[in-house]
C-alpha cells in the first residue's frame, strides 16, 4: 500500500484549507457587520495562539537541554543503573526471605500434624477406613449438648 509522503500531505492540507477559506469568504459577504467583526477578532486570536504555541518548539536548541539528560554514556549512566537496581534487589531479597519463612512455617506445621497423628491411639490406617468418617460423625453428635426447654 503506497502512503503519500509528507510533502504531498502538506499540499493536500493546504488545498483543503484554501477551499474552506474561499467558501467562508463567499459566505461572509451575506453576514452582518457585527458578526464579521467578531469573526475577524476570533481569527486574530487564533493566529496569535498558534504563533505562541509554535514558537517554543522552534526555539529549542541543543544547548538549552539539561546537562544531566544530555550526558554521554559513562559515570552518570552507571550510577543510574545502580540506583535503579537497589529497589529491585531489595524487593527480591524481601520476597526470598518471606518465601523461606513461609516454607519453615509450613514444615513446622506438617511436623506437628505428623507428631499428633503418630502419638494418637488410633493407627494411621484407621484414618483411611471408610467407616472411620461415620464413627467421627456419630461421636460428634453424641458430644453436642441437646437443648431441652
Amino acid at each position: 500500500m503506497n502512503r503519500p509522503n509528507t510533502a504531498q500531505q502538506v499540499a493536500h492540507a493546504e488545498i483543503f484549507a484554501r477551499r474552506v477559506t474561499a467558501r467562508l469568504s463567499e459566505a461572509e459577504a451575506d453576514l452582518d457587520y457585527d458578526i464579521t467583526e467578531r469573526l475577524r477578532a476570533a481569527r486574530e486570536q487564533a493566529l496569535a495562539r498558534r504563533k505562541v504555541v509554535a514558537t517554543p518548539a522552534i526555539a529549542r536548541h541543543p544547548e538549552q537541554e539539561s546537562t544531566a539528560a544530555a550526558a554521554p554514556s559513562g559515570k552518570r549512566n552507571w550510577w543510574r543503573a545502580v540506583v535503579s537496581a537497589v529497589p529491585l534487589s531489595a524487593m527480591v531479597a524481601g520476597l526470598t526471605f518471606f518465601n523461606g519463612v513461609q516454607a519453615d512455617e509450613g514444615a513446622t506445621e506438617m511436623a506437628e500434624y505428623d507428631a499428633t497423628l503418630l502419638a494418637d491411639e488410633l493407627p494411621p490406617t484407621a484414618y483411611t477406613d471408610p467407616g472411620f468418617t461415620q464413627y467421627l460423625k456419630i461421636a460428634a453428635q453424641q458430644k453436642q449438648p441437646t437443648d431441652k426447654h
